[in-house]
């Protein structure tokens, strides 16, 4: 028989134990059908629910219909509800309790307003790897968007030492410093908002980490506020200036927290944690990782071997 694994309120992951067993935790109320479990030949954690039929958990309903039984009914619209009572005011699906129907449709949430965090469900944290793909991609974006900012102020600051007369004097000199310093403010002003707008967004995630399908969240599963998020990018400097020591700390710490995580009080994790659908996660690097990892250490691999050949050329010329 198969041997089953399932994961608490705390996240903690127990067995192997018989599916008996299993179903006698079940009934004794310490588990519940939004319980994640796992056996052999599953591709990833399912709620319970999934498999209550496998595990045989439901008896027959007493009362009602009986919907295992009754497929017909069902599609065909043609089965009758059973009375149910509620608090009053209370309402189901946006219909009313004295309308309600298993049938009926649920209501539809408006989609500016965000789901709460759900607890309770494994969390995958985002590896090492995951995170310098994430890196690579973001970079090549802010790196792009650097030059289409420099490339323009920079002939506009030869144009206006031209229009001076004289790009030596000190006015075609202070107009060059002036817009070169504006372009560079604005830069850095962009690579601030970039991440902290996205973090703090409804993607909870730069481009960079939505391609690798990771996010930003607190510990506890919350979005990120947008003080909180330009908060993370000054510890993320921090994490920089020390020889990159906080960046790879990623790599060892328990819950995979680089220094300025750990500053900020921030996880980054796989993008399906903390919401309805915990067992859509992947612990593996997945495609796109892979690829933008190849792809960034052959760039690294040409570069090395351009600046040896560049070296040899230079001494050959010497």
């Amino acid at each position: 028989m198969s041997q089953w694994y399932y994961a608490d309120s705390q996240r903690e992951r127990h067995g192997p134990i018989e599916a008996e067993q299993l179903r006698e935790i079940f009934r004794a109320g310490q588990i519940d059908m939004s319980t994640l479990v796992w056996r052999e030949g599953m591709q990833q954690w399912q709620p319970l629910s999934a498999v209550s039929d496998e595990l045989q958990l439901l008896a027959q309903a007493t009362t009602g219909i009986d919907l295992r039984q009754d497929y017909a009914a069902i599609e065909s619209g043609e089965a009758l509800a059973a009375p149910v009572t509620a608090a009053e005011g209370q309402t189901f699906g946006g219909a009313s309790a004295e309308t309600y129907s298993p049938y009926t449709a649920p209501a539809s949430r408006p989609q500016d307003v965000d789901a709460a965090a759900v607890q309770g469900g494994l969390v995958v944290q985002a590896g090492f790897w995951k995170r310098v793909a994430a890196y690579f991609i973001d970079y090549v974006i802010l790196t792009v968007f650097t030059y289409i900012v420099l490339i323009p102020l920079s002939i506009l600051g030869v144009v206006v030492g031209g229009i001076s007369g004289n790009t030596d004097s000190a006015a075609g000199s202070i107009g060059m410093i002036l817009t070169m310093g504006i372009g560079y403010l604005f830069i850095f002003v962009a690579n601030m908002m970039y991440p902290a707008w996205m973090h703090s967004s409804k993607y909870q995630a730069t481009l960079g980490k939505m391609a690798v399908g990771i996010k930003v969240v607190r510990s506890n599963g919350e979005r990120l506020t947008l003080g909180r998020a330009v908060g993370r990018f000054f510890a993320y400097l921090l994490s920089s200036i020390t020889l990159c020591i906080g960046f790879v700390m990623a790599a060892f710490t328990q819950r995979k927290q680089a220094l300025h995580d750990i500053i900020c009080d921030t996880l980054v994790v796989d993008k399906f944690a903390f919401t309805e659908h915990p067992e859509w996660q992947q612990q593996g690097l997945g495609t796109v990782t892979i690829v933008i990892l190849s792809l960034a250490g052959l760039g690294i691999l040409c570069l090395i071997g351009l600046l040896v050949l560049i070296g040899v050329a230079a001494a050959g010329f010497n």
